[in-house]
């Protein structure tokens, strides 16, 4: 177990590298910042000593270090925008993308598994077939017009809900929540829709798909022939083993989730990671940018990491291959 634990580990960390590797060589030559905070008239020395104070004449290898080094520790440097610590402005943004995102698996979860579950039993009733429509628009249409068309109807048309930011937020140490004023939960309504409208399709059709091909196995007949109830035979066999890979599945979508919040983000202008990780690419912050994926690469890293270890620790075939 600690052997394939440690070799996970050694996995995750040259992945990781490599991510960082690619994302500061990416966004390393994307305009010119000293220029974007300058202005056009500065003059050839003010861009000499800004150049200089932010590190930026010294070799590609020497910053990637500098950078590594301090991401190590939490520190990704100034960004160049907003002349302030870049953990600092992800520890202030951080409440609002992770809140967004529990309420979006939330809903996904909620209205996902019974939705597949129900369109599995009863494949040929009026509410599966409008079930199956309601997940084949939410596949297809993209999350941005989702939005709009939201904020058309419940914002513009109808005013019942807030098109845009956070509401009214309380301060709990260093983590702001929207949970505990009225404000906050109308403005995590359309938003949190829009996000985990995608989760929930994609969730309803892998629970349909796995019910129905377990529901044709012989033990779903051998319980059958046992005059065990409909509901037992449901519930009690056919969907423990339907959700094994649900569970897995909905684990893996948890970072997605959190790295698709950037165009609901955008659309709602919702105060988290994703909006700033977009106002930063318009100024080519390159610290910001670089931290923003390497911190997404971190979740995905750290989920299939803990996925990996549930694997190891219920699957023994696994064990045995890796003995």
């Amino acid at each position: 177990m600690l052997a394939f634990v440690l070799r996970r580990l050694a996995q995750a960390v040259i992945v990781m590298l490599a991510v960082g590797l690619i994302a500061f060589s990416l966004f390393r030559f994307v305009g010119d910042p000293v220029l974007f905070m300058l202005g056009q008239d500065a003059t050839d020395e003010q861009r000499e000593q800004v150049t200089r104070d932010l590190g930026l004449d010294r070799p590609f290898y020497v910053q990637y270090a500098h950078f590594v080094a301090n991401a190590a520790q939490g520190e990704f440097g100034l960004s160049l925008r907003q002349v302030q610590p870049v953990s600092k402005l992800f520890v202030d943004r951080l409440p609002a993308t992770l809140e967004l995102s529990f309420v979006a698996a939330l809903l996904a979860l909620m209205f996902g598994i019974p939705m597949g579950i129900y369109t599995a039993l009863r494949p040929r009733s009026l509410l599966s077939h409008a079930m199956l429509a309601v997940s084949l628009a939410g596949v297809s249409l993209p999350t941005f017009l989702i939005g709009i068309l939201l904020i058309l109807v419940f914002s513009v048309q109808l005013g019942w809900l807030p098109s845009f930011g956070r509401g009214d937020v309380v301060q709990l140490g260093w983590w702001s929540t929207g949970f505990l004023t009225a404000s906050g939960l109308k403005a995590l309504i359309l938003p949190s829709i829009t996000l985990g409208l995608f989760q929930m399709t994609l969730i309803q059709r892998l629970v349909r798909s796995e019910m129905l091909e377990v529901l044709r196995t012989d033990y779903i007949r051998f319980a059958r022939a046992r005059g065990l109830s409909d509901r037992t035979v449901y519930f009690g066999h056919a969907l423990r083993n339907t959700l094994v890979p649900v569970i897995t599945i909905t684990g893996l979508q948890l970072g997605a989730i959190i790295a698709f919040a950037i165009i609901t983000e955008t659309v709602f202008q919702w105060p988290g990671m994703g909006l700033l990780f977009i106002q930063a690419v318009g100024f080519a912050d390159v610290p910001v940018m670089a931290a923003y994926l390497c911190l997404i690469a971190l979740f995905f890293v750290v989920i299939n990491l803990v996925v990996d270890m549930l694997y190891y620790a219920v699957d023994p075939r696994l064990r045995i291959q890796t003995t």
